[in-house]
């Protein structure tokens, strides 16, 4: 059976949906069978992000509505990744058990599966996390990611989750070394749960337009994070190192400029 993942955040623009694709992708390069679905009805990106707007055919509303079978909307990104795309629409008429219908087709199918839930605490947050059996929150290193993280962590402890986790995206190497930042280990203290990624502020992320991260810091990044994931155990990318030693303190000084 599938492990079945609540990708979510406490408030939008943390790039919960981009950690969503780019997980999966590093996961599903481990030999892993995994299907990002997109249940952020009304802000849905994922087939965007990952380059394939134009190959759907069907969604999620269209098997809801009884108009194709789950496995028509599945668009094969790679042999391993997949992806399941929704729509904009008013999705009040889309309930946890319809997506749970849905879940059941692709479980046999996958190793894993990724929700990309809308941000925040509301009827689409509540619905996908009542078919999922594990969550990974989306924070960024500011103090108001974290405290709409930890209610969102507070919230998912009332479901039936075998396990928590928490990704800090967008962090600042160079800030963390001179105090100004936000560490993954103050995260922790913070929000009391385990950080099992970091990935840095990366240029090549906002410029990948082929859904790749070829030699990219945060490709490392990914994949250290889905080694996590797969193992429950591993290392979390130290994004300090870049700016650290002698070209580190150029580059933290160049940032300065910029």
């Amino acid at each position: 059976m599938s492990r079945k993942i609540l990708i979510t955040s406490g408030k939008g623009g943390v790039g919960k949906t981009t950690v969503c694709a780019y997980l999966g992708k590093a996961l599903s390069k481990t030999g892993e069978k995994v299907a990002l679905m997109d249940l952020d009805f009304g802000l849905n990106n994922l087939d965007v992000l990952c380059g394939v707007e134009n190959r759907v055919v069907y969604d999620i509303k269209d098997v809801i509505e009884g108009k194709c079978r789950v496995k028509q909307t599945v668009i094969d990104l790679s042999p391993t990744l997949s992806l399941v795309p929704s729509r904009h629409t008013f999705d009040k008429e889309v309930t946890a058990k319809s997506i749970q219908n849905l879940v059941e087709g692709l479980s046999t199918r996958y190793d894993f599966i990724f929700f990309d839930c809308p941000a925040g605490i509301d009827h689409g947050f509540q619905r996908a996390a009542a078919v999922a059996d594990e969550a990974i929150v989306v924070v960024t290193p500011t103090l108001t990611s974290l405290r709409d993280g930890d209610k969102v962590l507070t919230l998912l402890k009332n479901y039936d989750l075998k396990k928590l986790g928490v990704i800090v995206n967008r962090a600042r190497g160079d800030l963390i070394l001179t105090g100004e930042g936000v560490s993954v280990t103050e995260v922790e203290e913070v929000l009391k749960t385990a950080v099992i990624g970091c990935i840095p502020e990366d240029d090549a992320i906002l410029l990948d337009e082929n859904y790749s991260l070829n030699r990219a810091r945060s490709q490392k990044a990914f994949k250290m994070a889905a080694n996590y994931l797969k193992k429950g155990k591993g290392r979390v990318y130290d994004c300090t190192l870049f700016y650290s030693g002698f070209l580190g303190s150029l580059r933290r000084s160049i940032r300065r400029l910029i």
